[in-house]
């Protein structure tokens, strides 16, 4: 009966993923470029996705601009005595500077901007 139960819900999960629709962008091709338009009405060029493959049909335009608060240099700290041993980081290092960013700090931020030596980075995750 389990089984049953676990494959009826698979095939619902299959259903749900193939046949509804999942909010696909507006295509628009202007000349040699393709975009595709956000909730909000703002454009994005896709035209060099689209040159090597990518179907415009099956972008999405995902949550927009501004939509995740990037994590700064004011939230880090120099304390490691704290820092559990198996906790799972991004690590950048320039010469003798070095960052490392919690992978659960990083969740909630998607991006953290910081510096590195002189350099500006942006850390992704």
């Amino acid at each position: 009966m389990r089984k049953i139960v676990l494959l009826l819900i698979a095939v619902l999960l299959l259903f749900l993923y193939v046949f509804l629709d999942r909010s696909p962008s507006v295509v628009i091709e202007e000349g040699e470029r393709t975009f595709i338009v956000d909730r909000l009405g703002e454009r994005w060029d896709i035209t060099q996705a689209v040159s090597i493959g990518f179907k415009s049909k099956h972008f999405q335009y995902g949550l927009g601009r501004n939509a995740f608060v990037p994590l700064d240099d004011r939230s880090l700290n120099d304390k490691t005595a704290d820092v559990p041993t198996a906790l799972r980081i991004l690590g950048v290092s320039e010469g003798e500077d070095a960052r490392a960013y919690s992978i659960p700090t990083l969740t909630g931020h998607e991006i953290a901007n910081s510096r590195v030596g002189s350099k500006p980075i942006a850390v992704g995750y």
